[in-house]
């Protein structure tokens, strides 16, 4: 295994173990057992890539040729799921607020890294003058498990209405993919996923939120004056 390849099979697993703990906390959050928590697990760190590969043709996609990243996000929902089963008071303690935290920042270094990884296995695919096909591949890399998850679990996907998530991982990707062919694929990426990051931790920190048209229905009014 090259140095390259080692760096982008650690930064997958970080993604994987990032994905896997947002997924399964979900789970956790609206009550499922051991075996709804692993699956939301599994589909939020490796359901975009498993879109990416249905997308490109790659037959069996790589998650089920490498099993080893399903077994991490397997082991990441486990250990979650017996912590909080063991020690349920830690639910309700300071320690989830600072884990929310922890978790932000693991997300976007799981969106990040997705994203320009989506975009080199379209390239390494012969797809590298298809610039909008490495854009969309490293968008649906990087958002497409979390979009599952949340439909798996009865919520409006968090891209389409909180903070800037999916428009971050839209910016990294146009970066990288406009500038491989002058810096090269790897000062590419490197830069791609800086971009990523930045706008993620100023989208959390500032609080940014696309425009919205925000509508009192009937039902919304109601629960207004219930109140």
């Amino acid at each position: 295994m090259d140095q390259y390849k080692e760096i982008r099979y650690i930064l997958e697993i970080i993604g994987t173990i990032a994905f896997a703990s947002s997924g399964a906390m979900t789970g956790i959050k609206k009550n499922m057992d051991i075996f709804g928590v692993n699956v939301l697990g599994i589909i939020t760190a490796l359901g975009g890539g498993l879109i990416r590969d249905l997308i490109l043709g790659i037959s069996p996609p790589n998650m089920f040729k490498d099993p080893s990243y399903v077994l991490v996000a397997i082991s990441t929902s486990c250990i979650l799921f017996l912590i909080i089963y063991f020690n349920k008071s830690i639910w309700n303690s300071k320690f989830m607020w600072k884990y929310e935290r922890i978790m932000i920042a693991m997300d976007t270094i799981g969106l990040s890294t997705f994203t320009v990884i989506g975009i080199n296995v379209g390239i390494e695919n012969s797809y590298e003058s298809q610039y909008f096909l490495l854009i969309f591949l490293g968008v649906i890399t990087g958002i497409g498990g979390g979009m599952i998850r949340d439909i798996m679990a009865g919520n409006t996907p968090y891209v389409l209405v909180k903070h800037v998530y999916a428009c971050a991982s839209i910016a990294g990707a146009t970066i990288c993919v406009i500038l491989k062919n002058k810096l090269g694929n790897m000062n590419a990426i490197i830069i791609g996923a800086f971009v990523v990051g930045v706008i993620r931790y100023f989208a959390v920190k500032k609080k940014w939120n696309l425009p919205r048209i925000k509508i009192r229905t009937q039902e919304t009014q109601s629960k207004t004056k219930n109140k």
